[in-house]
C-alpha cells in the first residue's frame, strides 16, 4: 500500500527519521572521516619515509666520499682542509636527519655512520655519545639493538670505562649474538686484569662458535695471548654441500654476529 502525507505509517516514518537521522549522518560522516584520515595517513607516512630515505641516501653519499678521501695519508693543505669541511657538512646532516626522522631506521643507520667516523679519528667519547643515541630509537627490532648495544659496549672500553662497558655487555641478547657478547665480556675482564673471568668467557665464546662451526682467528689469538690452545673448529658442511633452509639462517645470524663489534676495530 502506498504512503500517503496523512496515512499514520507515514507519520511513524517521518517521526522515525527525526530521531534517528542525525545518528544516521553522524555515523556516515565519522566513516568518511575514518577512510579519508587513514588514506591521508598513508600517502603522508610514505611521503616521510621517501624523503627519510633521499636525506640518508645523501649522507650515504658524502660518507662514502669522506671515507675514501680519509685513507689517502698524503693529502695536501687545500685537500685536507676540504676534507675537515667534509665531516663538518656530514656531521650536520646526519643531526638534521635525526631531528626530523629521529624514531626511524634511516636516523639509526646514519648515527651508526657517525659513530663509525667518530671511531676512526679516535673519538671514542664522542662515538660513546652517539651510539648511546642510536640505542634510545625503539625500532622494535631485537638484531638491531643487539649491534647498538654490542658497538656501544666496545666503545666505552675504549674510552676506559670498563664498569660501564661491562654493565652493557651483560646486558641480555638474542642467541645469535651470544658469541661476540662473550668475546666483548673477555675483553673488558681482561682490560679489568680479571684474567681468570677473560679465559672464561672466551672459552665460552669458542664453544659457541663452535656448535655453528665458525672459526675466528682473532679470538683464537686473543687466548693463545693468555695461555690457551682452543681446539680447532671443523670447517662447515654449507662449503660442501647446498645448506638446508635453518642452515642458511645460520650463515646470516653469523655474519650480523660478525658485523656487530666492528665499529671499534
Amino acid at each position: 500500500m502506498a504512503l500517503t502525507p496523512n496515512s499514520p505509517n507515514a507519520d511513524n516514518s517521518m517521526q522515525a527519521l527525526k530521531q534517528y537521522g542525525s545518528y544516521i549522518v553522524t555515523a556516515i560522516l565519522l566513516a568518511l572521516a575514518a577512510y579519508f584520515g587513514w588514506t591521508y595517513w598513508q600517502n603522508n607516512h610514505a611521503r616521510v619515509d621517501t624523503v627519510a630515505a633521499d636525506h640518508y641516501a645523501d649522507i650515504q653519499r658524502l660518507n662514502e666520499e669522506v671515507s675514501l678521501a680519509s685513507q689517502n695519508p698524503d693529502l695536501e693543505s687545500e685537500a685536507q682542509e676540504a676534507l675537515a669541511q667534509s665531516r663538518s657538512q656530514l656531521d650536520k646532516d646526519i643531526d638534521a636527519l635525526v631531528a626530523t626522522h629521529g624514531e626511524s631506521v634511516y636516523a639509526w643507520q646514519a648515527l651508526m655512520m657517525k659513530a663509525r667516523q667518530q671511531v676512526d679519528s679516535d673519538d671514542f667519547a664522542a662515538a660513546a655519545k652517539t651510539l648511546e643515541q642510536a640505542l634510545a630509537i625503539d625500532l622494535g627490532d631485537a638484531g638491531l639493538d643487539a649491534i647498538t648495544r654490542l658497538r656501544y659496549a666496545k666503545t666505552l672500553l675504549a674510552t676506559g670505562d670498563t664498569d660501564a662497558a661491562l654493565a652493557e655487555a651483560k646486558k641480555d641478547l638474542p642467541i645469535s649474538f651470544e658469541g661476540s657478547q662473550q668475546e666483548l665480556l673477555g675483553d673488558i675482564y681482561l682490560a679489568k686484569n680479571d684474567k681468570d673471568s677473560a679465559i672464561k668467557s672466551y672459552n665460552n665464546a669458542w664453544e659457541l662458535l663452535r656448535d655453528r662451526q665458525e672459526t675466528r682467528a682473532v679470538l683464537a689469538l686473543k687466548m693463545e695471548s693468555l695461555g690457551i690452545v682452543p681446539e680447532p673448529i671443523a670447517e662447515q658442511a654449507s662449503l660442501i654441500q647446498e645448506p638446508t633452509a635453518p642452515e642458511q639462517a645460520l650463515v646470516v645470524e653469523s655474519s650480523v654476529d660478525n658485523a656487530a663489534i666492528e665499529v671499534a676495530q
